[in-house]
């Protein structure tokens, strides 16, 4: 499965923060949404980073409760690893355990196309396995 699959069946539909935007704001919007992290995004489109759950508990731990008014920028993880929309599940799921993060964000052109994230992942991997689980069954069951 694509990743460019897993959007039509999702969405691509992503949650952004600007670079300036406090880590108040970040917190804000994570909760409302509920969700675990924001794709920090530049005008034009382009992923400037990623801020996490994690990020801002590390910020807290380092700086205390100054940290709610610093800029996302200043918290930020910079180092974004992406993926395009043909890259395969099996691609993203390496990425994602190799490098230990939870999100990837993918990018076409330039630009910010989806993200996805290790629920995402888990739940087609998941759906797979029980696919070829029911194939096997009904093999064993008609031979």
């Amino acid at each position: 499965m694509t990743v460019a699959r897993i959007l039509a069946e999702k969405g691509s539909s992503v949650a952004t923060v600007a670079p300036d935007k406090t880590l108040e704001d970040v917190i804000q919007i994570l909760a409302e949404k509920r969700i675990g992290a924001l794709v920090v995004a530049h005008p034009d489109g382009s992923v400037a980073g990623v801020i996490s759950e994690r990020d801002i508990m590390r910020a807290l731990a380092q700086h205390g409760a100054a940290t709610f008014d610093a800029p996302v920028s200043d918290h930020m993880t910079t180092k974004v690893t992406t993926c395009g929309k043909s890259a395969t599940m099996e691609e993203v799921m390496e990425m994602m355990t190799n490098e230990r993060f939870r999100h990837v964000p993918v990018c076409e052109d330039g630009r910010l196309a989806g993200l996805i994230s290790i629920g995402d992942v888990v739940a087609r991997r998941i759906a797979t396995v029980e696919a070829e689980h029911q194939a096997l069954r009904d093999y064993i069951t008609t031979a």
